[in-house]
């Protein structure tokens, strides 16, 4: 692993141990030529994925922009650190299931979607809102109201 302070390709493991999400190895790890100490991450993938675009355009499937989009759509909202980790894996693992090495996109913006609506409704309409491409005020008004139950209608005697 390079040291990403001095770039000296011969870093030490000090310490690994499961991350909190038990999915994923946390190593400590030290660089003999600069003393730098820095952490990485491991782990495992099932099959290297292939976004398809909606221009029809493929690109290598990157985690890190799918918790990027995640954690925007989360800022601020009550949830903790390893449960948005949690989360994110849990997507990962479901798009590696999926028994295909090409994605589309909007598969993607599903499984994100039905994710973040049973986490928390504040972050999946953000999510839509950049999803879904709303260009106005009324696409909002018209995605909220289908959020919202229809009101009861009651007998009358």
């Amino acid at each position: 692993m390079r040291c990403p302070f001095c770039g000296n390709i011969d870093t030490q493991v000090k310490d690994s141990r499961p991350a909190e999400d038990h999915v994923s190895i946390r190593r400590r790890r030290f660089c003999p030529a600069c003393g730098g100490r820095f952490t990485t991450y491991e782990r495992v993938q099932l099959r290297d994925l292939v976004v398809v675009k909606k221009s029809g355009r493929r690109e290598p499937f990157d985690r890190d922009k799918l918790e990027r989009s995640i954690r925007i759509a989360m800022q601020k909202r009550p949830i903790e650190a390893d449960r948005l980790e949690q989360l994110i894996s849990g997507i990962v693992r479901r798009l590696e299931s999926l028994g295909e090495t090409d994605v589309p996109s909007d598969t993607i913006g599903t499984i994100v979607m039905e994710t973040l609506a049973r986490i928390d409704t504040v972050a999946y309409v953000r999510f839509a809102s950049v999803y879904k491409n709303f260009q106005a005020a009324d696409d909002f008004e018209d995605f909220v109201s289908e959020l919202r139950p229809a009101p009861a209608v009651q007998d009358e005697d």
